[in-house]
């Protein structure tokens, strides 16, 4: 098996540039150009705590980011995660390959169904990319995958959900993109069963449960606190 690659990514200063390598079908909730689109760059800016605070537009201002490195047409993230914490991981089955780039933060974690609570810094944000081409039908069976394994490796850590104190299973502002080449014919499903659900599934589990790993090596009092049996908020 030749070992094949996709495009590097590119850390700027303060932005972090996926590029897919040409047009891709996109899927996400990204704050600038998320939903369904055509794209070939996928990009992350990090911001500042302060840079936020109203009456700040956040979508305005990751626009402006996006257009000044003359990549308007990108699906745009935004982090107060340092860049340079990113996260890479590859895996390569026969001819098909799938990367996961995540930027992983867990100041906000939170438990699906718990009560609406106010944001707090920390995100994950991540795109899952895969070197052949979808369905349309698929691409949303992926990014279903690529959020349970996503949730999978936050469990794993055990860590607490700032409003209910019951193990955390993202944060209250997570996104997730997923991309595959803008070509028709392409896989028809990409659930558990299938390469494509197995290549998510493990680069997303693997990219996220290092982020955790690096993000709990900076914040140690985190980890005392998963010894701790009685459930408690995040401070």
């Amino acid at each position: 098996m030749t070992r094949r690659h996709l495009p590097p990514v590119e850390l700027r200063e303060r932005q972090l540039v996926v590029r897919l390598g040409g047009p891709h079908a996109v899927l996400s909730w990204a704050l600038v150009n998320g939903g369904r689109q055509d794209a070939s760059e996928v990009v992350w800016a990090e911001v500042r705590d302060g840079e936020l605070r109203p009456p700040v537009d956040a979508a305005a201002l990751l626009r402006a980011r996006l257009a000044e490195a003359g990549l308007p047409e990108a699906v745009g993230l935004l982090t107060s995660r340092a860049l340079s914490r990113y996260v890479s991981v590859e895996r390569q089955a026969g001819d098909a390959i799938a990367r996961c780039v995540a930027t992983v933060g867990l100041g906000n974690l939170l438990r699906a169904g718990d009560p609406v609570s106010r944001s707090r810094v920390g995100t994950i944000n991540l795109v899952c990319q895969l070197s052949f081409a979808l369905s349309e039908l698929a691409l949303v069976e992926a990014l279903s995958i690529a959020t349970e394994a996503r949730s999978a490796a936050v469990l794993e850590a055990g860590l607490p959900s700032a409003a209910s104190g019951a193990p955390a299973t993202g944060t209250g502002t997570d996104c997730i993109v997923v991309a595959a080449p803008a070509a028709a014919g392409g896989a028809p499903y990409a659930g558990k069963h299938t390469l494509a659900g197995h290549l998510i599934g493990a680069t997303v589990l693997e990219a996220v449960r290092r982020g955790v790993a690096g993000w709990l090596l900076e914040h140690p009092a985190a980890f005392t606190r998963t010894r701790n049996t009685r459930p408690r908020a995040w401070p």
